[in-house]
């Protein structure tokens, strides 16, 4: 009786005490005004942060971490909840999930001790898309749940797992939200016609920034993920759901990147299992995987897909969800079970509360997974680490499709020779198998061998170029060594300064996806049929777009290196190579930084130059002369150490040399804002160019060289001659003007035939240069210039466009050609990785070629252009013209087919377009 008593009195003390718990904590709808869910309801961000603010000062389960500012200025905060004790250990975890990650001198032992002694860390972010508003919603939600539930099984999650609850992007949820909420009248709201990107510059396309890091809240991120905390499980939500489902997620479909260490797919998939279960198990239909949904594995850059590439299991979701109710139409296929979808939804109407719930479930089976297998995910995470060291520290062949082609083809030619013994089922096992000495031949070849690290040499024209790219691998956790003394590597010098990247780390798979070539299969939907796309890119390299140059050493190889601490970024320093007598300086065309100090230097109101000639050693034409003075030393000098740029001094002026002046350069953008044209301003911001942005109105007004000496367009700007947008913007739905406040109606309209193309071409007659890109070129068209499509075939006395089934390039890295003697391609090398996506390539007709007013700058020499990714009849491109300029009147047009500016990611081309933005 008297245990029955005090158990009474214990289990009402429990009651009581969880009770006040809860209440201590707001919940949303005490912050907010109403639940989250709540129909036609949407939160701003500082209203979010505020709510996290409270949620620590409230419960002992949440701390509040300022992880950086993001673009527009905001404070980008990231919720660690976890139980009192754990918050309490919180560096202690942090190390040991750190050495699991990195598997750095620790044995099995320790590993196994480490993992039964870790917490489980995951990672959940929401709001990275913002109009996809479910994501920040469901943050909310959870980190209240997870901070005020006091049922078992979440009290038992937080005791065995960290979270990391993630805001991905403030400054989307604070425009989106406030354009919802901007209707008096609920039934009116709606995300649709937003102004410009959510993102500063890269609008969705944030989501393709995670090696590149060139945003502030890529950065903040990346440093989390991938240098500080190291999760084992990282979980990205977005929407929207495929139709007549609810949400689609893991396993995904076919390729996944053959760098991936086996133990990540299979874990993805069981982790997959288990958030489809709860689902499942909770009465929820409507969930699609495999090829239910158009989602695969094969490209690196995205927040989730980034992961895979550091041993994480990375997890997405696409969920339908909105504040004003929707509806779930009826897709006949999709109501039949299959593996792609188990549980089939009916057609209804949908709320916004059930994709809150259903997010939150979602979150709680992938927490379930953790508690239920914390040391296993601990241990596999170190696991995976190890192989990657032992594959860089020993002769290794990685698989891919090349390797399995060559195979092929050597057995097709040994057949007809086969002994006899092979036949009857000796080595080969029948007339039809491939002897295990022609898979020897290929995959035990020397040349084929994985590479045991990179040198990139200090002394290459562009090393501030070359320590950007040190400083995204560094930024994704990889360890990077630096060279103390010159040194020697198999015969070849190398300077003090020099980086060293070896591949005997646990971050392996990231390292050769950024030096080496993506071999994409050929992925058709049936032997003959047209292409499956990739989800997105197809080849990335990043070493190739940057223009980086390095060794791949394939023999283990040492010297004078020391370790950069992980995290540490790296500083390029220019150096000035002094001459007898100064007379001005000289800075490498090659080296993008020069234009960034040009820049500087003309708004500083001294005089640059660029040579006619190549005057120095291997500085190429088009470098640029600053004329020595007392008066600009201290300027000068500063502006070329601080950028990176090794110059020389000149003892005599050059003969040949321009003078060059700022040109007034404007940016074509759209209402909504255009994600090529964004990036295109960050890269301007990036190298101190002026610009201005314009719109199609600004245009159509006329009078334009009044105003602006270089027009630049790129993506989908110009309409093709039959007025489709090309590809590279997508085109884009206007609202009517009445729907939209008045400032941002100067910004509606699309360039047309009638009205924008003649005021272009006299902006051309009158003097003024336009550089287009991408599907942008299609104004050499509306031009009537002597240039045709390359890549059209004729049928039946019609011409028309290859189909795909016999050409059919998705983004990927060419070889092009180069003529480094014109200005438009100054300071490039001879032979270019260029990134092309379906783009534009042409053939310059007799009368262009016979009167010079087409030059090529760049032009497809090869029937094997193909650096990095796949492309389907590749030869089709052989002789093509790449880029050009023509001569329009008094002005220029230059046309770039390639993405030259692409995602702010190909370093290696950005010349093409500093070129031209001079006067």
């Amino acid at each position: 009786m008297r245990f029955k008593h005090f158990f009474g009195w214990a289990l009402l003390l429990l009651l009581t005490s969880s009770s006040i718990f809860a209440q201590t904590i707001p919940s949303p709808k005490q912050h907010f005004g109403f639940a989250i869910g709540d129909d036609y309801q949407l939160a701003t961000y500082t209203q979010t942060a505020a709510y996290f603010k409270k949620l620590a000062e409230t419960s002992p389960r949440v701390k509040l971490v300022d992880i950086g500012k993001t673009e527009e200025g905001r404070t980008q905060y990231m919720l660690i909840i976890s139980s009192p004790e754990n918050l309490k250990n919180l560096d202690k975890y942090k190390t040991i999930s750190q050495q699991l990650a990195h598997a750095e001198g620790l044995t099995d032992e320790q590993a196994h001790a480490l993992a039964s002694e870790g917490k489980a860390v995951v990672w959940i972010d929401g709001g990275l898309h913002a109009t996809e508003v479910v994501g920040a919603h469901q943050l909310i939600e959870t980190a209240w749940q997870l901070s005020s539930r006091t049922d078992a099984e979440t009290v038992n999650l937080l005791n065995n797992v960290i979270v990391l609850m993630t805001h991905a992007n403030p400054d989307g949820q604070e425009l989106v939200s406030n354009w919802y909420m901007r209707e008096a009248k609920p039934e009116k709201r709606s995300t649709q016609f937003l102004p410009r990107l959510y993102e500063k510059y890269a609008g969705h396309d944030n989501n393709r920034d995670f090696y590149m890091f060139n945003l502030k809240e890529s950065q903040n991120m990346g440093r989390q993920l991938f240098v500080e905390w190291l999760p084992q499980i990282m979980y990205n939500h977005h929407q929207t759901g495929p139709a007549g489902s609810v949400v689609a997620g893991p396993p995904f479909r076919d390729p996944f990147n053959y760098v991936f260490d086996p133990l990540v797919m299979t874990e993805l998939d069981a982790v997959g299992a288990s958030m489809i279960n709860r689902l499942n198990a909770e009465g929820k239909p409507g969930y699609t995987k495999l090829g239910g949904s158009v989602y695969s594995t094969w490209y690196n850059g995205g927040l989730r897909t980034s992961t895979y590439f550091h041993n994480m299991v990375g997890l997405l979701t696409e969920i339908i969800g909105s504040p004003t109710p929707m509806e779930i139409p009826v897709v006949p296929e999709r109501l039949i079970p299959s593996s792609a979808n188990p549980y089939p939804v009916l057609p209804q109407k949908w709320y916004f509360r059930q994709s809150i719930d259903y997010s939150v479930s979602l979150n709680y089976g992938v927490l379930d997974y953790a508690v239920r297998h914390r040391d296993e995910l601990l241990y596999n995470i170190y696991k995976m680490g190890k192989a990657s060291i032992q594959k860089g520290e020993k002769d290794n062949w990685g698989l891919s499709p090349k390797f399995s082609a060559e195979i092929t083809k050597l057995a097709q030619a040994s057949q007809s020779s086969m002994p006899k013994s092979e036949e009857a089922g000796g080595e080969g096992r029948g007339r039809n198998a491939i002897p295990v000495r022609l898979y020897d031949s290929v995959l035990k070849k020397p040349a084929y061998r994985d590479a045991r690290g990179y040198i990139i040499p200090a002394n290459q024209p562009d090393f501030a170029t070359a320590t950007r790219f040190i400083n995204t691998l560094i930024t994704s956790g990889m360890q990077v060594q630096k060279a103390t003394v010159d040194f020697i590597v198999a015969g070849k010098n190398y300077p003090k300064g020099s980086f060293i990247v070896k591949t005997n780390q646990a971050f392996r798979p990231h390292i050769l996806d950024m030096f080496e070539p993506q071999d994409h299969p050929n992925d058709f939907q049936y032997p003959g049929g047209p292409p499956i796309a990739p989800y997105d890119a197809a080849g990335w390299t990043l070493a190739y777009q940057m223009g980086v140059q390095f060794d791949r050493q394939i023999e283990a190889f040492d010297g004078p290196f020391e370790k950069i601490a992980y995290g540490e970024l790296q500083t390029a320093k220019g150096s000035i190579t002094p001459s007898a007598k100064k007379a001005g300086y000289l800075l490498n065309a090659r080296t993008n930084n020069a234009f960034a100090v040009a820049n500087d230097l003309l708004k500083a109101g001294i005089d640059v130059f660029r040579t006619d000639d190549s005057v120095y050693n291997n500085f190429n034409k088009g470098s640029f002369f600053i004329l020595a003075t007392a008066k600009n030393k201290a300027v000068v000098e500063q502006a070329i150490v601080s950028l990176g740029v090794d110059a020389v001094t000149l003892a005599t002026r050059p003969t040949n040399l321009t003078k060059i002046t700022p040109a007034r350069i404007a940016i074509w953008d759209a209402y909504g804002g255009s994600m090529p044209s964004g990036w295109l301003r960050l890269i301007m911001e990036q190298y101190h160019f002026a610009t201005e942005v314009i719109y199609t109105k600004d245009i159509d007004t006329g009078k334009l060289k009044n105003k602006y000496d270089v027009i630049v367009f790129v993506g989908g700007a110009i309409p093709s001659l039959t007025g489709t947008i090309g590809r590279g913007f997508g085109g884009f739905e206007e609202p009517k003007a009445d729907s939209i406040p008045e400032a941002y109606r100067n910004r509606l309209g699309k360039i047309t035939a009638a009205k924008s193309i003649p005021q272009l071409k006299q902006f051309l007659e009158d003097g003024g240069n336009i550089i287009t890109i991408g599907s942008s070129t299609n104004l050499a068209y509306h031009l009537n210039l002597p240039v045709k499509n390359a890549l059209v075939e004729t049928v039946n006395g019609v011409e028309k466009n290859l189909p795909s089934e016999k050409f059919y390039i998705p983004g990927s890295i060419l070889k092009v050609s180069v003529d480094t003697t014109q200005l438009g391609a100054y300071g490039m090398p001879s032979q270019a990785d260029v990134y092309f996506d379906a783009s534009p390539v042409f053939n310059i007709l007799p009368e262009g070629q016979s009167k010079g007013t087409i030059k090529p700058l760049a032009w497809f020499a090869s029937a094997q252009s193909l650096r990095s990714g796949w492309a389907w009849g590749q030869s089709y491109l052989n002789g093509g013209v790449a880029a050009f300029t023509a001569k329009v009147g008094k002005g220029n047009l230059y046309a770039f087919g390639p993405e030259i500016t692409f995602r702010a990611q190909p370093y290696g081309t950005f010349k093409f377009l500093f070129n031209g933005l001079y006067q």
